[in-house]
């Protein structure tokens, strides 16, 4: 079998697998490694260079960057500054949410803008008599507008860079992405507005995030405690914990005031059964609840052990306290790093590596906790994912669908290459991972470039944007899945609202970056 048609079979395996959801993300790109390794397509050095490639080292640095900016409040604070501000009004406040979606997302990439705006979107929307579908949904997708508005918003922008430099031509600029994406912004806002109250269902949801913004108001009225009593600050904070069977706190004294045995906690409040629990003779027993106060670090540290089952992690109530400790020196070493990634002082893996050791440095956030944030699917997925990008230029697999593009649309118009490499992209971003998509389409977009003797830049921005526009499914992204439950939506639902924002993005990528970014 020849190497071309090897590559196309590993290709097609690969999608199967993708499209089957049995097998895990990461499992499909490190086989599509070993398979090109197997095969004799690449050699070990090139089919493991994936791993290794400052693409993939620049992602998993932003995971820690948005890491930090969550946990210490700053992801909270603006969500409620902003939000808080918009009234109950349903479209000025879905235009605010989509806005800061959007800018949020630019900074700290899809998934983690929307996974950290979900609580807040739906405690605003419920407070504002809105079904939370009618909000949701728009988050997610004016997420992938917003992640065209910076080189940060996703690792698709990160990939179409540095294709674009490999290729011979520039990199993009950290802001250059934002003169697609603010069209693709407006846009989108523009459609949400008009179309979205018909477009989204009015549902129900099946599962609601906690609101943990209310949640000190829960407790003081669940253990009768007085109105001004500061439950959770910037430091301090409470947590809640059931005695655990066979816990060695089990007949135990414990009464309000006293310290915990490790004398790093004071206990706020003692319960059975929902009635306090008082008196000299009143000892702990299994199921009991307690109500325990002191920093925050402590509190997760004295909770993580058996004796206690924890209610809600401190941790995650954390996140609730708009600028917590660190929020500031987070938004220091955050701008530091934008501005070296707009000046192009140092390549984006060396920025993205020293704003995240610095994170770690100040002690914004614990090494445990940096390491626990990355999502070691996306950086396996694209890891594993590069080798086949560059098996496609080596076996000349690229070239063959190029020319077969080419011989479909002709060679006359560049535009209509573009169509077919957009419209191609489009499809395989429903069905597959979005940045597995780009790096499979990267290799052909060149060729296409070359074939046709006219800049990559139009083409590679192209591919960037309908590589964002995974409007018509849930699985096409982590965003999209994310808001299914919590919006109570269905399968179908997506393709309602998606069909003219994936119109829209084709039409930009098509017709308007030629325009920026001239063939």
């Amino acid at each position: 079998m020849d190497p071309v048609t090897t590559t196309l079979l590993i290709l097609v395996l690969a999608i199967v697998a993708f499209l089957s959801n049995r097998i895990p993300l990461g499992i499909v790109a490190i086989g599509v490694s070993v398979a090109l390794w197997a095969t004799g397509i690449l050699d070990l050095g090139q089919a493991l260079a994936g791993f290794g490639d400052p693409t993939v080292i620049f992602i998993a640095s932003l995971f820690v960057v948005s890491e930090a900016l969550d946990s210490t409040g700053v992801t909270a604070w603006a969500g409620q500054q902003v939000i808080g501000r918009a009234g109950t009004r349903r479209t000025p406040l879905l235009v605010v949410i989509c806005v800061l979606v959007a800018v949020v997302t630019a900074l700290i990439s899809v998934n983690g803008a929307v996974a950290a705006l979900i609580p807040v979107v739906v405690v605003v929307a419920t407070r504002a008599g809105i079904p939370p579908s009618q909000m949701l949904m728009p988050l997610a997708f004016s997420a992938h507008a917003g992640s065209m508005l910076a080189l940060t918003g996703t690792p698709v922008n990160i990939i179409v860079s540095e294709t674009a430099a490999d290729a011979g031509a520039r990199p993009f600029g950290f802001f250059e992405f934002g003169l697609v994406g603010l069209p693709l912004l407006a846009g989108s806002l523009l459609i949400i507005a008009l179309l979205g109250r018909r477009l989204l269902p009015d549902r129900a949801p099946t599962s609601l995030p906690q609101d943990v913004s209310s949640h000190a108001r829960t407790l003081r009225a669940q253990y009768d405690l007085p109105e001004g009593t500061e439950l959770m600050g910037v430091r301090e904070g409470v947590t809640e914990v059931v005695v655990a069977p066979r816990s060695e706190l089990i007949g135990l004294h414990l009464f309000p005031g006293m310290a915990t045995p490790s004398g790093d906690l004071v206990v706020v409040a003692v319960q059975r059964a929902g009635e306090d629990l008082r008196g000299p003779d009143a000892t702990l027993q299994a199921g009991d609840t307690l109500l325990l106060s002191g920093p925050w670090d402590l509190l997760e540290r004295n909770t993580a052990g058996p004796d206690v089952l924890v209610v809600d992690e401190p941790s995650r109530v954390r996140r609730s306290v708009p600028l917590g400790v660190g929020a500031k020196r987070a938004m220091v070493i955050l701008g530091v790093m934008v501005l070296l990634l707009a000046t192009g002082f140092v390549p984006a893996a060396i920025a993205g590596l020293l704003a995240a050791s610095a994170l770690v440095l100040t002690r914004v956030v614990t090494t445990k906790q940096a390491y626990r944030s990355v999502s070691w699917t996306t950086v396996v997925l694209v890891g594993g994912m590069i080798p086949l990008s560059t098996a496609f230029v080596e076996t000349g697999a690229a070239d063959v669908i190029a020319t077969g593009l080419l011989d479909v649309v002709g060679e006359g118009s560049p535009h209509l290459a573009l169509l077919a490499m957009c419209v191609l992209t489009v499809v395989l971003g429903q069905l597959i991972s979005n940045t597995a998509t780009v790096l499979i389409v990267a290799p052909i977009a060149v060729v296409l470039a070359g074939d046709l003797g006219v800049s990559v830049l139009p083409f590679l921005m192209a591919l960037a944007v309908s590589g964002a526009a995974s409007f018509l499914t849930p699985v096409a992204t982590p965003a999209n899945t994310m808001v299914l439950e919590p919006g109570g939506y269905r399968f179908g639902d997506y393709w309602k609202l998606g069909l003219p924002l994936l119109l829209l993005f084709l039409s930009v990528a098509v017709f308007y970056v030629p325009l920026v970014w001239p063939f």
